[in-house]
């Protein structure tokens, strides 16, 4: 992954252990760590969160920030294709 300004980027890896359409997704990232990702359908939308297992260089709100960034570019494509 790499910022949009090109400032810093960094590798990022993980293998899926877990898919349910609609409602779930978990998977296990390069060193270890467990991400889920959770669909909840509500009345005009979803709600999306995502819990992940922080690491121990970066603060930890460095690491929600990201996560946030992505949910937001999911947020966007998704709403680009309905």
């Amino acid at each position: 992954m790499e910022a949009k300004d090109r400032s810093f980027g960094f590798d990022f890896e993980g293998v899926y252990e877990q898919i349910k359409p609609r409602e779930m997704i978990s998977l296990v990232l390069g060193d270890g760590r467990n991400v889920r990702t959770t669909f909840a359908e509500i009345e005009g939308g979803t709600i999306v969160e995502t819990v992940f297992e922080a690491e121990t260089e970066n603060p930890i709100e460095m690491q929600r920030d990201g996560w946030q960034a992505i949910l937001n570019n999911f947020k966007t494509h998704v709403e680009s294709i309905v």
